[in-house]
């Protein structure tokens, strides 16, 4: 097999659709499918289902893409070894993330880091903590944007403490004067709530609190959980990151006891990054660990 066929059968089933790989690739959909039945014959087994909606991975195929994707990354690897031997400084950077990061720090690592790195290029995939996890271990991605609670047995390096916020609609009428929201507050009133995969952060909060939240809401991101707690359906716990710029009318006020969710950079083996890779993780630590 060639990493041409490799690199037909990744861009086939991240699109799903013969026609799309190929506009990508610069190749004739006919150019695509018999690549693929090349490969699939060496294998002797089906890598893509094809179907009137496009195509998708086999059980074989889902099992042999993350090795595909490590072929692949070991060939950006060795390209840019070499253009960092001849004094270049190029390459593609694949980088997962989660919604506040993307929208509070990623716009300004991109245009502070092109400004130095105008030859790297970098690949943005935004998730939850499950899809970055997910990208990191089979090689979708070089290294994700993850919180300690989700990285699990992914090395992270941790860049900031997020505090968490309770949020409540605009003008509520707290039982205290008290400036922070105290759990026994908190336990009075109806949450609404997102899934684990969304907020292991929160999920952990409530559990080490013994906070048995009650709740007929629930969502999947952060702005729509916010609009239910603007419209009287509820309050939420949220990190303060994700509190920047919303424009929904709600107060927040910091729990207590005060927790954070810890942020960081995480990536299965730093030391043997792609040179490009290394280059972007390394100005990630060094210009933004000391800032936020």
């Amino acid at each position: 097999m060639t990493l041409l066929m490799y690199q037909v059968f990744k861009t086939a089933a991240e699109q799903g659709s013969f026609r799309k790989a190929a506009d990508i690739l610069k190749l004739t959909p006919s150019a695509i499918s018999h690549a693929i039945a090349s490969m699939e014959q060496e294998l002797g087994f089906a890598v893509l289902n094809r179907g009137k909606q496009g195509v998708r991975l086999t059980n074989y195929g889902e099992q042999l893409l993350p090795y595909i994707n490590a072929v692949l990354n070991s060939e950006e690897s060795l390209k840019q070894s070499i253009a960092e031997l001849n004094g270049l400084k190029e390459g593609k950077v694949k980088v997962g993330c989660f919604s506040s990061v993307c929208t509070n720090w990623i716009p300004d690592i991109l245009h502070s880091f092109y400004e130095i790195y105008p030859a790297i290029r970098i690949e943005l995939f935004q998730g939850t903590y499950d899809d970055v996890s997910y990208w990191i271990k089979n090689g979708v991605v070089d290294f994700g944007f993850l919180s300690v609670s989700s990285a699990a047995d992914i090395p992270i390096e941790v860049l900031y403490q997020d505090p968490l916020l309770c949020v409540v609609p605009k003008g509520w009428k707290k039982e205290n004067d008290s400036r922070v929201m105290g759990i026994e507050e908190m336990r009075h009133h109806q949450f609404v709530t997102q899934r684990e995969s969304t907020d292991a952060d929160i999920q952990n909060f409530l559990k080490e609190n013994s906070l048995n939240v009650e709740s007929n809401y629930h969502v999947v991101d952060d702005l729509s959980t916010i609009a239910m707690v603007s419209h009287g359906f509820g309050i939420c716990l949220m990190p303060e990151l994700v509190m920047k710029d919303i424009p929904y009318e709600v107060d927040s006020y910091p729990v207590e006891p005060q927790a954070f969710r810890e942020i960081g950079i995480a990536a299965l083996n730093k030391d043997f990054m792609a040179p490009a890779v290394r280059t972007l993780y390394n100005y990630i630590i060094e210009n933004y660990k000391h800032l936020h």
